[in-house]
């Protein structure tokens, strides 16, 4: 559940604290009856902290090793869809995979987000999105044989009240009941279909190879826009328009990126 480094740091400092505690308890020739229990205890203590101060970092490193396992899993499952053709590549994933993938999708946007972990692919609140002091939640929806009801968006907009959530995000590879988009109109709940979110992937995989570190680094200020038309941005709705990269690995590289930067850093490459 936690990035790779924090498993490595947790480690050092376990088996600091423990390598401690772990020192053998010097038990003097004459022990007073009323100090033989405690002394015991810290003997006791001691033995079980010389096993921990190797077990627990152990166990450390193997929760870092899967975390970084994981994230290059993510990474990986970004990259496949951003190539394919077509929104057809969400097809025939696994509820985790799409989950996995969504997740990936709103941290190359900028949000911190934290994986629930649900037992089924119906859990609930899959991801909880965090930017600044707002808090976001997502529900993810693999369901590319039907579209998703307005029970499923009534439900996470209770939930999002009742957490107190600036908006939501209902996520699927499918598509949309004429009830659930006329439910969420006017909402601060934004519904996201297998087509809409193909686009979003796109552009967050695009956005991390314009921007391969801060977004300020390329790209540039609002001069450099052009008044040339272009497609809409997968996140806000807004139009996109042309820009040029001033700055970075990729200076000079022409991008589609949303008129409304910096409220939204949106891009896409132009194909």
């Amino acid at each position: 559940m936690m990035p790779w480094w924090a498993g490595v740091m947790l480690a050092l400092a376990a088996y600091v604290l423990l390598h401690q505690w772990a020192q053998p308890v010097q038990i003097p020739g004459l022990v007073k009856p009323g100090d033989v229990a405690s002394s015991a205890v810290r003997s006791a203590g001691a033995t079980l902290a010389g096993f921990a101060q190797y077990i627990v970092p152990v166990l450390c490193l193997v929760g870092a090793a899967m975390s970084a396992w994981r994230r290059k899993a993510r990474q990986s499952l970004v990259r496949d869809v951003a190539q394919a053709g077509s929104a057809d590549a969400l097809d025939g994933m696994s509820w985790r995979e799409f989950e996995l993938l969504v997740g990936e999708a709103f941290r190359l946007q900028g949000f911190r987000v934290a994986e629930n972990g649900g037992g089924g692919p119906d859990g609930g609140v899959d991801l909880v999105l965090t930017k600044g002091s707002e808090k976001f939640l997502v529900q993810c929806k693999q369901w590319r044989a039907y579209k998703v009801g307005v029970e499923v968006v009534r439900e996470l907009y209770g939930v999002m009240a009742a957490r107190g959530a600036t908006g939501g995000f209902v996520v699927t590879s499918g598509r949309f009941s004429g009830d659930a988009l006329a439910f969420a109109r006017g909402r601060n709940l934004n519904l996201i279909d297998g087509e809409r979110l193909f686009g979003f992937i796109q552009q967050a995989r695009a956005s991390l190879a314009i921007a391969p570190g801060t977004p300020d680094e390329s790209i540039p200020d609002r001069p450099g826009w052009t008044s040339a038309p272009g497609p809409t941005c997968p996140s806000c709705g807004a139009d996109m328009v042309k820009r040029t990269a001033k700055k970075g690995l990729n200076a000079g590289q022409v991008f589609w990126g949303c008129s409304t930067y910096p409220a939204c850093r949106n891009v896409r490459p132009i194909s």
